[in-house]
C-alpha cells in the first residue's frame, strides 16, 4: 500500500510556498508606489484617500518623495480631527486616555501642528486655539470645557483656520494670566485641571517629563543630586530609616522639587473650575505638611532649578547655559531646549503612525536624524509626522 506522506508533504511545501509568496508581495521592496502611497495615507490619516489623492500621492512616491506625498495626505480633515486628536488627548490627562474630549491643551497642539508654530514653544507661548466667533454657539470658558466639546460633538473641521483659530491665553476675556506667566499647554484650563488639581504640582512636572521628554520620573531618579531643595513635606526617616530616604526617595525628589517650584504660584480650584494665579504668593498646597520635616526647603517664590543638567541625566541634551529660572515659561523652554525634547516627539510619532515604539538599531537611527531634522525645520511637527511617515511606510 502506498504511503500518503511525500503527498503530505507536498501539499505542506505548496502551501508554505504560497506563503513565502504572499509575504514577498507585500515586503516594502516589492510594493509599488501606489501601494505605498496608500500605506503612507492610512498610517497618517486612518481613513483611506481619494482616487485623486491617491493618483497625486503614488506620483509623488514615483518622482523619489514620499515626503510630499505625507504632507499631500495631511491635507485631509480627518488627518487632524481624529489622528492628531487621539495623538494629543492622552497628554492632556492622568489615565492618558485617547476617549477624553477634546479641550484647550489638545485643541492647542493640534492647532500648532496645523500651522507649523515652532513646536518647542508647546510649553512657553502664550497662545491657545479656540473655536472661531460663530463656529459654536458656547464661547471659551475658564470654569468649562463646554466650548471644545461642542466643537468636538459639531465635527468641526479643526484642520480649517478659519474654525480653529489662535488666540493669546493672556488675551481671553476673564483672564488672570499676563503674557509672562503662560506657558503654553501647561497654562491652559485643561492642564490646569489635570495636572495643578490638588496635590502638591508635582504631577505638571512628571507629566510634562512623561509627555515631553518621554521619561516617568522613575527614569531619571538619580541619587547623586543635592537634596537641598527637597521640600518640608518630604520624610527623611521613613518608616524610622533614613537609608529608604537616601536610595529611594531623594533620587527623585531631588530632582523633581526643584523644578517643580516654577509652579509655586498656579492652582486649579475645583469649585470655580479654573486655574488660579496668584503672582507672588505662594499657593499653600508648596507649604503643607511642614512639620514633616521642618529643616527642609520652604518654597518662597517660584524659583526652579535644573539639578539634572549634571550627573546621569546630562544625557537628555540640556541646552543653554542657564541652570536655572524663575515661573513655568522659563521653565518650559528649559524643557523644550534639550535634545530629549526633540527625540521625543519624534518616538511619539514614531508610535502614532508606525504602530509600535523604535526597536530595531536603524529605527532608533531613524529618530535620531528626524530630531535633527525637526530641530532645523523651525520644530516644524508636521515635518516629523512626514518623515516619520515615509520611514515606516513599508513595515
Amino acid at each position: 500500500m502506498r504511503s500518503r506522506r511525500p503527498r503530505v508533504r507536498i501539499r505542506v511545501a505548496a502551501a508554505l510556498g504560497i506563503g513565502a509568496a504572499l509575504v514577498l508581495a507585500a515586503s516594502p521592496a516589492r510594493a509599488g508606489p501606489r501601494e505605498q502611497a496608500r500605506r503612507i495615507h492610512d498610517r497618517l490619516v486612518g481613513v483611506p484617500p481619494s482616487a485623486a489623492v491617491l493618483d497625486a500621492m503614488a506620483a509623488q512616491v514615483a518622482g523619489g518623495d514620499p515626503i510630499a506625498a505625507a504632507y499631500q495626505a495631511m491635507q485631509n480633515p480627518a488627518f487632524y480631527s481624529m489622528a492628531l486628536r487621539n495623538f494629543a488627548t492622552p497628554w492632556t490627562n492622568v489615565a492618558r486616555t485617547p476617549f477624553a474630549d477634546l479641550n484647550d491643551y489638545s485643541a492647542t497642539v493640534i492647532g500648532m501642528v496645523r500651522d507649523d508654530v515652532p513646536f518647542d514653544q508647546v510649553l512657553s507661548a502664550d497662545l491657545v486655539y479656540v473655536g472661531a466667533p460663530g463656529v459654536v454657539g458656547t464661547a471659551y470658558s475658564h470654569t468649562n470645557n463646554d466650548h471644545y466639546a461642542e466643537l468636538q460633538e459639531s465635527r468641526a473641521n479643526l484642520g480649517n483656520p478659519a474654525v480653529l483659530v489662535s488666540a493669546t491665553q493672556s488675551g481671553l476675556a476673564g483672564a488672570q494670566l499676563t503674557a509672562a506667566d503662560t506657558a503654553g499647554v501647561i497654562t491652559t484650563r485643561a492642564g490646569a485641571e489635570a495636572f495643578f488639581s490638588a496635590g502638591t504640582n508635582r504631577r505638571m512636572l512628571r507629566f510634562v517629563s512623561m509627555n515631553f521628554l518621554c521619561r516617568d520620573l522613575e527614569q531619571l531618579k538619580d541619587n547623586t543630586r543635592p537634596t537641598g531643595r527637597i521640600r518640608q513635606d518630604v520624610s527623611r526617616s521613613p518608616g524610622g530609616d533614613s537609608s529608604v530616604f537616601l536610595n529611594h526617595c531623594s533620587g527623585c525628589h531631588s530632582g523633581m522639587d526643584p523644578m517643580a517650584g516654577a509652579f509655586a504660584y498656579y492652582e486649579f480650584d475645583a469649585t470655580l473650575g479654573r486655574l488660579v494665579f496668584t503672582p507672588g504668593v505662594v499657593q499653600g498646597k508648596f507649604l503643607i505638611n511642614a512639620n514633616t520635616f521642618p529643616q527642609g526647603y520652604q518654597t518662597v517664590d517660584d524659583r526652579w532649578d535644573n539639578y539634572w543638567r549634571t550627573g546621569p541625566n546630562s544625557a537628555l541634551g540640556w541646552r543653554g547655559t542657564e541652570t536655572g529660572g524663575f515661573g513655568a515659561k522659563s521653565f518650559g523652554r528649559e524643557i523644550a531646549g534639550s535634545r530629549a525634547f526633540s527625540t521625543c516627539q519624534v518616538e511619539k510619532v514614531f508610535r502614532q503612525v508606525c504602530f509600535h515604539p523604535p526597536q530595531t538599531a536603524q529605527e532608533l537611527a531613524e529618530v535620531e536624524r528626524i530630531a535633527t531634522v525637526f530641530e532645523s525645520q523651525s520644530y516644524s511637527m508636521k515635518r516629523v509626522f512626514a518623515e516619520v511617515a515615509a520611514t515606516c511606510r513599508g513595515n
